[in-house]
């Protein structure tokens, strides 16, 4: 954060003075300045740490679980980190605020991974009663899910595949991904944990709808 805020500064600073500055003296401003914007360092784990002050248990154990998979994240500020395209994963992100989740155990939702998906609106419905942290953007053509474990966003999707394509109801799914959670805390994993067990959607998944004017 820190870091940005020294940039911002630098760029207000050369706002501030390029009407009196000589062409020279802003040309060679502009190419030490740029350098430091256009190519920003990778987070080492010190700033990564810092970074990460007062974030919930949960979140700090979702980065380091990420981190150690994927490697560090491609941005990172006080409140979020994100990386983009790691193992099947358009976009993963991990809030420093966990919200509480009572299904199907309480726990704290604070990793959301994306993928592409296009959901037929008529199966909008079925999805919400599955799982509220089942999250579909009809527009941008994109289905997430939000827990604390990849294992468990792995489960989530799968299911939430399995409804969309009607090969199952949300009372089915919901009594499914309880089974699988009992089976992973038992020690028994199974597929449906360990990967998706289909292919995200390639192509346009967006839906940007039609006028109504």
């Amino acid at each position: 954060m820190s870091r940005r805020i020294e940039i911002a500064g630098t760029l207000a600073l050369l706002a501030a003075c390029a009407w009196t500055a000589p062409a020279g003296a802003q040309q060679a401003m502009a190419q030490q300045t740029a350098p430091q914007m256009m190519a920003p360092q990778r987070m080492d784990a010190a700033a990564m740490e810092r970074m990460m002050t007062g974030w919930s248990t949960a979140s700090r154990e979702a980065m380091a679980f990420m981190t150690q998979k994927y490697g560090p994240p491609a941005e990172m500020t006080a409140s979020m980190a994100l990386w983009n395209r790691t193992g099947p994963w358009k976009r993963t992100i991990i809030s420093a605020m966990a919200i509480p989740h009572a299904f199907p155990g309480l726990h704290d939702d604070v990793m959301e991974q994306v993928i592409d998906y296009r959901v037929p609106p008529s199966k909008f419905d079925e999805l919400a009663m599955y799982d509220g942290s089942v999250v579909v953007e009809r527009t941008k053509g994109e289905m997430s899910a939000r827990c604390d474990k990849e294992g468990a966003n792995f489960l989530a999707l799968n299911l939430a595949n399995e409804i969309a394509t009607g090969r199952r109801s949300p009372e089915s799914a919901r009594r499914k991904y309880a089974e699988e959670i009992m089976a992973v805390k038992a020690g028994r994993p199974t597929p449906y944990t360990q990967r998706l067990l289909f292919q995200p959607m390639t192509g346009s998944t967006m839906d940007p709808d039609r006028p109504a004017m």
